[in-house]
């Protein structure tokens, strides 16, 4: 009897400690790293403040390096979760140049090296190299680095050549070129790879809406990969600016072309929900095998280059499409835990319980009003008068709610710091009630030393609360203001029901155009729209908040479409309308 009890006891232990190894982490977009400030004076006209844009991250001896713009140094991290900055300064000489030069970066893994170059125009640019870049230990591959490259993305092939990819422009192609493995110094000239074909890709065209008659896209951001012998080469568009900024690729079977338009396009596209825009990134493989894709983020408050970035699941399916799953991208998902079919969504099923809920403050600073912190864009936000300690925000969720995570998403009021600061901080707690009357602490951030300007805290045990306050203890600069303070989990009702008469209006005389309408449906505080070129492909969506109709200016001209709808809320989502045929 001893003998079996012992054993029960064993099991059980055995059962809890493998449950805790298994656990999938989650994570939520914006991603939570402390993200430096414009270094250039004449890019905080209207209020300096955080920016980066045109990552990469590559798997390398076990851990992610990701490399974006003007942060002097990188990151790195063992789970694609936690992530720690590295400070370097990657400029030669470096008594004779000011700034950084790792503007939207290249990397490559070469045998057991690490490479990297910024942006250039020049011929004078180190790629400089890593065995162990965990730490500073950097030297330079190659002094001068004759291949002048702005926006440039490497790459080594099976059989050990390597090539660049580059180009940043509204009337130039992308370029491709082969470079010698071991001098680095070009072989041959280079080639035109690809061009915009605005005329025909309605996402293509520039601005906000993809209808600016004035100025044509930009093309930039190169990024290839190789998938079961086909070579996929991407590229960023139409602006960084717009929340349609996407990246879209043309595949080819050999390296430097020729290349033809993928039928799914574009293949990274975020252009509704809390923070918008996918542009400009790379696809990268986790260690299980899995595909990821990063990219940039808009913000475009204070600046038209005020950025943040974001990751997805992406992956090739059974025809050798390219996709990016952007659906509920920055509300919490699963980091991988094994191979998995990115097809399938790695949302967890929380769903925001706050958005245009009831708020009180302790302060208001003139039109930043307490309810811009819960609207569901990143380009709005609340602050106080001040960044004083006591300086708090309430939320009311409208009923007892299950709570699993929680984001909050500092504004930059008022900062003052220009290029990367080292040392700072935020400092917080987060008390919650289930009546208004009686609090507990629910998130105790009263001694933390990290910069978390997109804190993301998923609770160790879920929570039941109506109302939840985020209380300021320590500001690293600027006032306390949040452009989003996010709550997840589970509500108290009943998600909304199928919606109704979707329909898809589209001219013949502007086929890129599209007006997308359908009916409200009760209970619902947003919808997300699923379209694609093929029925079984809709691999792109729009998150859209209280609203019954959406222009869509991204069509392809000589395709038709497919649509579906979904309606959700605080207490799920509904099932998805019948796909629809727009010819």
């Amino acid at each position: 009897m001893k003998i079996r009890f012992a054993f029960t006891l064993l099991l059980t232990a055995l059962f809890f400690v493998a449950s805790a190894q298994t656990k999938q982490l989650t994570y939520c977009n914006p991603l939570n790293i402390d993200y430096g400030y414009t270094p250039f004076e004449n890019f905080a006209a209207w209020g300096k403040h955080r920016a980066t844009a045109d990552p990469t991250v590559t798997y390398f001896k076990g851990n992610y390096y990701l490399f974006s713009t003007n942060q002097f140094g990188y990151w790195w991290s063992p789970d694609m979760l936690s992530w720690k900055f590295v400070s370097r300064k990657f400029v030669r000489p470096y008594n004779e140049v000011k700034g950084d030069e790792l503007c939207a970066p290249a990397i490559l893994v070469l045998g057991d090296t690490l490479l990297v170059i910024g942006s250039t125009y020049n011929k004078d640019f180190t790629l400089w190299m890593s065995t162990d870049p965990t730490h500073d230990t950097w030297k330079a591959a190659k002094d001068y680095f004759q291949v002048g490259a702005w926006d440039p993305g490497m790459f080594a092939d099976d059989d050990g050549r390597v090539y660049i990819y580059h180009g940043s422009s509204n009337t130039l192609p992308l370029y491709g070129q082969e470079i010698d493995r071991k001098t680095f110094e070009p072989i041959g000239p280079k080639k035109e790879m690809i061009k915009l074909d605005w005329k025909e890709h309605g996402w293509e065209r520039f601005g906000e809406n993809n209808d600016n008659v004035f100025l044509t896209g930009f093309m930039e951001g190169s990024w290839m990969n190789k998938h079961n012998g086909k070579y996929y080469l991407q590229y960023g568009a139409p602006g960084t600016e717009g929340k349609g900024y996407g990246d879209g690729v043309y595949v080819g079977d050999k390296p430097l072309g020729p290349f033809k338009y993928q039928s799914h396009n574009p293949f990274s596209y975020k252009p509704g929900g809390f923070a918008k825009g996918a542009g400009h990134g790379g696809t990268w493989a986790d260690k299980y095998g899995n595909y990821w894709h990063i990219s940039t983020m808009v913000v475009d408050v204070k600046n038209n280059f005020e950025r943040r970035i974001g990751f997805w699941p992406a992956g090739f399916d059974k025809d050798g499409i390219l996709y990016t799953n952007t659906a509920y991208g920055d509300y919490p998902h699963y980091l991988s835990a094994g191979k998995e079919d990115h097809l399938k969504s790695n949302f967890t099923g929380w769903m925001l319980l706050n958005y245009n809920k009831p708020v009180q403050v302790s302060s208001t600073l003139g039109a930043y009003v307490p309810n811009l912190a819960v609207d569901e864009d990143i380009k709005t936000y609340w602050s106080a008068k001040t960044a004083n300690k006591g300086e708090w925000i309430q939320t009311d969720l409208g009923d007892v709610s299950t709570i699993r995570a929680i984001q909050l998403n500092y504004a930059d009021q008022d900062a003052t710091f220009m290029g990367k600061s080292l040392g700072v901080y935020h400092q917080y707690i987060i008390t919650s009630s289930t009546d208004g009357k009686t609090w507990k602490t629910l998130v105790d951030k009263s001694r933390n030393k990290t910069d978390v300007p997109h804190d993301y805290i998923e609770l160790k045990t879920p929570a039941k609360a109506r109302y939840l306050r985020l209380t300021n203890l320590h500001m690293p600069t600027g006032k306390f203001a949040i452009s989003g303070f996010r709550v997840f989990g589970k509500g108290a009702g009943v998600a909304p029901d199928t919606v109704r008469n979707l329909i898809v209006l589209r001219g013949d005389a502007e086929r890129r155009n599209s007006w997308i309408r359908w009916r409200q449906t009760d209970g619902a505080v947003g919808y997300t729209i699923y379209m694609g070129t093929a029925p079984d492909k809709l691999y792109n969506n729009i998150m859209v908040y209280n609203t019954n109709e959406y222009y869509f200016n991204g069509m392809e001209k000589s395709q038709p479409y497919y649509f579906q709808i979904e309606a959700f809320n605080e207490n799920g989502i509904s099932k998805r309308t019948k796909v629809i045929k727009v010819e």
